[in-house]
């Protein structure tokens, strides 16, 4: 059974919740902008991480990770570590 059939809801869910706290933020809550800036590092390391798994425990090339991102395979090498992860 696949689990990506759901990821596109949770993407969804996501991206709603960034726009509704941004929005939040934009109507006067300077001091929750430093939070969101922790959500982007937090995102780049989940981003890393997923990376990191599609390799190692399914095997994914460079060219698999790089294709549904729009970028090149050395692109998607560079950016995540390359085979030394």
């Amino acid at each position: 059974m696949s689990r990506s059939i759901e990821n596109p809801d949770y993407a969804a869910f996501l991206k709603r919740i960034i726009r509704a706290y941004t929005k939040r933020i934009a109507e006067g809550d300077i001091e929750a902008l430093a939070d969101l800036t922790g959500v982007v590092a937090e995102l780049d390391h989940a981003i890393a991480q997923a990376v990191i798994q599609l390799r190692a425990e399914h095997g994914y090339s460079w060219a698999d990770i790089a294709r549904p991102l729009g970028l090149t395979r050395q692109a998607a090498q560079q950016r995540w570590g390359g085979d030394n992860r």
